[in-house]
Order: C-alpha cells, then structure tokens, then sequence
C-alpha cells in the first residue's frame, strides 16, 4: 500500500467493526489506490487492481449471511481513499425501498 499520508492504509491493514454482537473483518490490499469523485450527477470510484479487490471484499464481508442490517463502512480521504477523494459509506439494507 502507499504511504498513511494519502490516507490510504499502510501494510496489510484489517479493521475489525462489530455491529450487534456480529464481527466483520475489513481488509486492505497491499498497493491500494481508490479515489471516489462527485461528478454532480454521478459518482466515478477510480481504483487501481488491489483497490478494486479491496473494494470487492468489503462488499462481500458485508454481504454475509448474519451481518445486521445497516452494518457500514465508511471510506474518506484520510481513511481508506486516495486524497482529496469524497467519503464513502458502503451500507447493507435488508428493506427495500
């Protein structure tokens, strides 16, 4: 991964959030780069191969059977993202709209 000063991770880094006694084990890729851009009418996530794997595994550790309902993980510049990047939340809903 690159440097802390991007706001990206350093080394292998696993976050562990636990939401109604569940816990759900985040990770990030070596090397990560994912930048998230508002574009006004649309959100364009750029990221480089480990980056969207990383992304891809916090969508499916979400996904698991007995996550709670409204189990998120929020993603900023200076968490997660490339800077200067717009935050993130990947939230799982069990009730549709």
């Amino acid at each position: 991964m690159t440097s802390e000063a991007d706001g990206i991770p350093s080394e292998s880094t696993r976050v562990t959030v636990v939401t109604d006694g569940v816990a759900q084990v985040f990770a990030w890729e070596d090397d990560v780069w994912i930048k998230v851009r508002d574009l006004g009418g649309e959100i364009v996530i750029e990221a480089n191969a480990p980056g969207l794997r990383t992304l891809a595994g916090h969508l499916l550790t979400l996904a698991e059977d007995g996550v709670p309902d409204g189990s998120h993980l929020h993603l900023e510049d200076s968490n997660g993202l490339a800077d200067w990047s717009v935050g993130l939340v990947l939230e799982r809903t069990d009730e549709e709209d």
